[in-house]
């Protein structure tokens, strides 16, 4: 990460704050991101944080070539969310450890940076409801097209069928096209961060997903679709 002196008002140098806030990582199972250039990125989990020996471990599955591809780059960043508040820091001399359990370790960072995430509508599609298409994480052999439920900058909820096969929290499916009217296709990478049934009867689930690397014109053209739809809104309910 850059350190410019834009970023200094959002730095974390204080031990004591650095090592409380990735003990709530950690505690709370939050999901970490850990992105490089390329687009490559990965999703895991802090498991320890250990201050005394300076070492960070998260964990890993054996295997992963995406992961071993992201590790050999020059640069890997973390972001991870608290609730309103979105935590940064670089992962410095990150390497995977295989043994009777497989981790990927890296030195205890000396400064995170702490945003408050911007503030956006999560909006119901009016009209013409969007959809994103996607191939199955686990079974790429499957194409999925599902309708979205609602949608802000940073996320998507979509209904999925009781016949899609199941897609744990963490994984990440790739090159997902958001279609969001007849002239709006967004390719987009999203996180599963949940499903929940939405109603017994209906058979079928909301899929709860972060959207992750939107490009610059795509976030603006997304951005563009929430004011319009919220505009639309507030404008029937009057």
């Amino acid at each position: 990460m850059s350190a410019t002196v834009d970023l200094d008002e959002y730095r974390i140098s204080s031990a004591a704050e650095v090592q409380a806030l990735l003990k709530q990582l950690q505690d709370k199972g939050t999901l970490v991101t850990l992105s490089g250039p390329g687009g490559l990125s990965y999703t895991t989990v802090l498991w320890s944080a250990d201050a005394q020996r300076k070492v960070l471990s998260f964990s890993a599955e054996s295997g992963d070539q995406r992961l071993q591809q992201l590790l050999e780059g020059d640069e890997v960043v973390a972001v991870a969310y608290l609730d309103a508040i979105k935590l940064q820091f670089d992962v410095l001399g990150a390497m995977l450890v295989r043994g009777g359990q497989t981790t990927i370790t890296a030195r205890y960072p000396e400064q995170l940076y702490r945003f408050q995430r911007r503030s956006s509508f999560r909006v119901k599609p009016l009209g013409k409801e969007p959809t994103i298409r996607f191939k199955h994480p686990a079974h790429p052999a499957t194409v999925l097209t599902l309708r979205v439920l609602d949608i802000s900058l940073g996320g998507v909820a979509c209904l999925m069928p009781d016949n899609v096969p199941p897609m744990p929290a963490g994984c990440t499916a790739r090159s997902c096209l958001l279609t969001l009217d007849d002239d709006t296709t967004l390719e987009v990478d999203m996180v599963i961060h949940h499903v929940s049934v939405m109603n017994p009867e209906v058979r079928s689930a909301r899929l709860g997903c972060e959207m992750i690397n939107l490009r610059g014109s795509d976030e603006r053209a997304l951005q563009n679709y929430i004011n319009l739809t919220q505009k639309r809104r507030i404008a029937l309910t009057r």
